[in-house]
């Protein structure tokens, strides 16, 4: 590598603050400093906020009753907390983030396809989680969106350029002050506080769209963290056991996951709450005079690390999308430059957005889990069932590599699956109670969403059977020469490691 000799935890070894050197390039092992340990509460924390309350309002809004809203998302979460916990398993393996590896699948040039579909993740992601954070701060203090949104954004950006190993200590901190407030609240909700005069809706019940939605919505939330866990795994050493970082991963995300969705969905049965910040000042106050506005006070500051987590991610992204077209350096500088011109896009989007924080939140969920099911399928796929984790790193930056610059089966195996997911499509706003869209073999259903499940399988398969002419025996003895050369550390050229 050339540049700078300063090692990449060098915010560790000084114990002060520094810019992550590291982006879109390879991370050697020498660098590897993150624990697994350290993997369960990241991932915990990621769920554990008020963002994933508000998924539990779905079920309710549907006509679905608090207890069946909890099934139905904590075995979503459950369900798609199992992918992105195997993704989770490629960060420290091959040291890349997420979409890097895609251009296995679908070429150096090609993986734009995917780009598109994870940056729309990201910053459609951010969008959702500032509009619900401005709505809440407004209804609860009455403070001005600009200056809230614009505080969000511009703190969230911060964390994300000075990177990894500051937000995994973000996260853990958030994690300390948020836990036993959202326990006091789960035992507080228990016990009827907060309801007031306001009686619990006892309309509400069972039906097999509303179960089916919730359950959709609560799987693709999580599936939806797919392209993200590898960039925060990367710098776990190479040989940690994969089995004990999938169950890591699975357990933080899918237990927080349902515990908050189980909580969103009580508030609006008991509550009749259609703001997760509001529910909380409520109950809080219930409990003890102020304590309200505290919790929402620790919500929001507890829920900017994910604002960085998305914009960290989405300037990995981008900076994949652009060297893919022109080659470039990762350095700090462009890391700076990228969160910055992904921050002013995401104030505009905020600033520009009319309507209600949770119809955004439902339909967008719905929708980003049509766009990543099948790239995460095609994707786990060649990892596990044809390439079997052996790539050759340095190959991934290069359009003249074994993997190309457009993989034809990976993306005919993605268009082929989202095109047979589209019949299956059902799109509700629930907050206006109507249907954007609905597919004719979702409307045979009655309206029972199992496109992702077509997405997965029909992808999946496609891509499986395209990839049987793969030449794997010329690639193992391409990886085998890298190898023997030592060469993996220069897989992509550096000028600088922390700064």
């Amino acid at each position: 590598m050339s540049g700078s000799n300063i090692p990449a935890n060098a915010v560790e070894a000084t114990g002060g603050l520094a810019i992550e050197g590291r982006s879109i390039d390879y991370i050697p092992e020498s660098e590897r400093h993150a624990k697994l340990s350290s993997q369960g509460p990241f991932w915990f924390l990621g769920n554990f906020h008020f963002f994933t309350i508000s998924i539990g309002f779905v079920g309710p809004t549907l006509g679905l009753s608090a207890l069946w809203t909890t099934l139905a998302g904590a075995l979503g979460i459950m369900f798609g907390t199992l992918f992105m916990a195997f993704h989770g398993s490629q960060g420290p393996e091959m040291g890349l983030p997420q979409m890097i590896q895609s251009r296995a699948q679908f070429g150096y040039r090609g993986v734009v396809l995917a780009l598109m579909a994870t940056m729309f993740v990201f910053v459609g992601f951010n969008v959702v989680n500032v509009s619900l954070i401005i709505d809440g701060l407004e209804n609860v203090f009455g403070l001005d969106p600009i200056v809230v949104g614009g505080t969000v954004v511009a703190v969230g950006a911060l964390l994300s350029i000075y990177g990894h190993d500051l937000m995994h200590k973000a996260f853990k901190w958030a994690l300390m002050v948020t836990l036993p407030l959202y326990a006091l609240v789960t035992i507080a909700l228990m016990f009827g506080a907060g309801q007031g005069q306001a009686a619990a809706d006892t309309s509400l019940g069972f039906n097999w769209v509303a179960f089916a939605t919730q359950f959709a919505i609560a799987a693709s939330y999580n599936i939806s963290y797919a392209p993200y866990v590898s960039d925060y795994s990367r710098y776990l050493p190479k040989d940690t056991s994969r089995v004990k970082l999938i169950t890591a991963v699975f357990l933080g995300a899918s237990l927080s996951g349902a515990w908050m969705i189980g909580l969103g969905a009580w508030l609006a049965q008991q509550l009749k709450a259609a703001d997760a910040l509001v529910a909380l000042d409520q109950v809080g106050s219930s409990l003890i005079p102020g304590l309200g506005h505290v919790l929402v006070l620790v919500s929001v500051a507890g829920f900017i690390p994910i604002i960085a987590l998305n914009s960290y991610s989405a300037m990995l992204t981008l900076l994949t999308g652009v060297d893919s077209f022109r080659k470039i350096s990762p350095t700090p500088r462009a890391r700076v430059l990228s969160i910055v011109a992904i921050s002013v896009v995401l104030l505009i989007c905020v600033l520009s957005i009319q309507g209600s924080g949770i119809a955004i939140l439902n339909t967008f969920l719905m929708l980003l889990l049509y766009f990543l099911v099948p790239w995460t399928a095609v994707n786990l796929v060649d990892y596990f069932f044809v390439r079997k984790g052996r790539y050759a790193i340095p190959h991934f930056f290069t359009p003249k590599g074994i993997y190309g610059a457009w993989q034809v089966r990976g993306i005919a195996a993605y268009l082929v699956g989202f095109v047979c997911m589209i019949p299956f499509f059902y799109i509700f706003n629930a907050s206006a109670g109507e249907e954007v869209f609905v597919g004719p073999l979702a409307r045979l259903l009655d309206g029972v969403d199992i496109a992702w499940l077509v997405g997965l399988l029909v992808s999946g398969l496609t891509y499986f059977i395209l990839s049987r002419s793969i030449d794997l025996e010329h690639e193992q003895r391409v990886i085998d020469a890298i190898t023997e050369r030592g060469i993996v550390s220069i897989a992509h050229p550096c000028k600088g490691q922390e700064h």
